[in-house]
């Protein structure tokens, strides 16, 4: 596991992105119908994969806060 945060951050925001492009880059309106789980997978694995991006930008975003403010103080 990753130690530090930023590196969490970008390999997540990586992950989301990779997550957003594939899952809109096969959108089919008359596409086969043995593929729609798979679809429907990979659309509920993007909307979690977004979700956490932002949970850790927040985290990171948080600790950033905190080294300012101690550097400051």
């Amino acid at each position: 596991m990753v130690k530090s945060i930023r590196v969490q951050f970008v390999l997540i925001l990586l992950a989301a992105i990779g997550f957003v492009i594939n899952s809109f880059s096969f959108i089919e309106f008359t596409g086969e119908e043995r593929f729609i789980p798979i679809r429907v997978l990979f659309y509920f694995i993007m909307i979690v994969s977004v979700f956490n991006a932002g949970m850790i930008t927040q985290k990171y975003i948080d600790i950033r806060k905190k080294k300012k403010l101690s550097v400051l103080s």
